[in-house]
């Protein structure tokens, strides 16, 4: 008798399973390129296969959303309100690192996930059991913005220009020209850019450490915060 050749099972899929093989090729090739043919290719199946767990593509962003804040650390219980909020930030940060396409997709939706609004409601709820009043709890909230997701929009990131972070570095003599150059018509910029030491693969632009930067604004907010609540701090006028 010939030899029989095993034919490999197929995976059974699931909600679960697209929404992983779906993270997984996001990270690969960005959420952009991502599309309902390209995942059943990578899973090996047609796409119509796809829409019995998922609705639309809408509906992939949102559970793949949902995945990604559930890797962010739970609320620190053994801490006060300062360190936990500080501590759930970081690894919201960690996590939209490890997934550079996450922020996109948090920006895009349209209605908060259910995994969104507990993540929301968990801040609240650290605020207010740290003592802040429901008013002022609202405002640091909005204070906070996205950086309660780890990201902000930073000042020298080069949003204006999409291509700048696809540019070689220029050689030695021809960023000492370009420098000469920006000090003679932008010498504030410069006598900043000079006072600190700079980290040419930061993703806030070439010349700033991007963690430090999102950590030293944190700190200064909740600093900020603490003085408020200590102060009784109100919006009313």
């Amino acid at each position: 008798m010939g030899q029989q050749t095993e034919v490999p099972r197929r995976v059974r899929l699931n909600r679960e399973r697209v929404l992983e093989a779906a993270v997984t090729l996001a990270d690969e090739i960005g959420i952009d390129a991502l599309s309902m043919r390209r995942l059943a290719q990578e899973l090996g199946v047609v796409p119509m296969a796809l829409y019995k767990h998922v609705a639309d593509k809408e509906d992939l962003l949102d559970g793949m959303v949902e995945d990604i804040v559930r890797e962010i650390d739970p609320p620190a219980l053994d801490t006060g309100w300062q360190d936990a909020i500080r501590r759930r930030v970081l690894s919201a940060r960690s996590a939209l690192q490890r997934h550079r396409w996450a922020r996109q997709a948090i920006e895009s939706r349209i209605k908060p996930t259910p995994a969104v609004l507990e993540y929301q409601d968990s801040f609240a709820g650290i605020f207010l059991a740290g003592g802040f009043t429901p008013d002022l709890a609202h405002h640091v909230m909005h204070a906070l913005g996205g950086r309660m997701w780890g990201f902000t929009q930073e000042l020298f990131d080069g949003s204006a220009n999409p291509k700048a972070d696809a540019q070689p570095l220029a050689s030695p003599d021809a960023q000492a020209e370009l420098f000469a150059h920006m000090a003679a018509l932008y010498p504030n910029i410069v006598t900043i850019a000079r006072a600190t030491p700079h980290d040419n693969d930061s993703v806030v632009g070439r010349g700033c450490d991007d963690q430090f930067e999102f950590e030293f604004a944190l700190d200064l907010l909740l600093d900020g915060f603490e003085q408020l609540h200590r102060r009784g701090w109100t919006s009313a006028r």
